[in-house]
């Protein structure tokens, strides 16, 4: 797990832990903690030299080499998805549905619709909270049957019970996080965590 630790990350998750905070502060800070989150998750992304031409000569420059792909759970991980396409405008966004079952907690997966044709590019899967870990490994697991070779996972709160059950399952994925809270609860929601993020961004407390 790669814990992004930033002043500037911090003062964002404050505002959206905060109850009081409407629905359109939350999606503007989860949007800002997006952005800051896309550095560290993408930093070693791939180039290939290219030349432009300015309004005084020919200079040298970098275009990527395989744009990124991006994956949002449904609905919660849509509010990532901004942030990271103000960073990597060519970015392609390949959604997945999936919703927790709430008596078994466990994840079921309703919608995709996976880019066939791209699979030797990076595949980032965006979600705002790991809490059992059980929809990321879900997730994780599909996007490999359909054949995705690079994948990170990106989510801005954390249990330790998903880190560990994301790293025992899926080892070679990078799992990035602005926060590592302290436990889940005895209904599987991450404690203090910010609550339902789908509810909070869409208002549909």
């Amino acid at each position: 797990m790669i814990l992004v630790n930033h002043p500037l990350i911090r003062v964002h998750i404050t505002v959206i832990r905060d109850r009081e905070a409407s629905v359109d502060q939350f999606r503007l800070h989860l949007t800002a903690l997006a952005r800051l989150l896309a550095f560290p998750a993408l930093e070693d992304l791939q180039t290939r030299s290219v030349e432009v031409t300015t309004p005084l000569a020919t200079a040298p420059g970098e275009a990527l080499l395989y744009e990124p792909i991006l994956v949002p759970v449904l609905r919660a991980g849509l509010g990532l998805v901004e942030g990271f396409r103000d960073v990597i405008p060519g970015s392609i966004v390949s959604h997945l549905g999936m919703y927790r079952d709430h008596e078994t907690l466990r994840p079921v997966r309703y919608y995709s619709n996976f880019p066939e044709h791209r699979k030797s590019h990076p595949f980032i899967l965006l979600d705002p909270m790991l809490a059992t870990g059980g929809s990321a490994v879900n997730a994780l697991d599909y996007l490999k049957e359909e054949g995705a070779q690079n994948i990170r996972l990106v989510s801005v709160i954390a249990a330790p019970e998903g880190v560990r059950r994301v790293e025992s399952e899926h080892p070679d994925v990078p799992v990035y996080t602005a926060a590592l809270d302290d436990h889940l609860d005895e209904r599987g929601y991450i404690l203090p965590g910010l609550g339902d993020a789908g509810d909070r961004q869409f208002g549909t407390l």
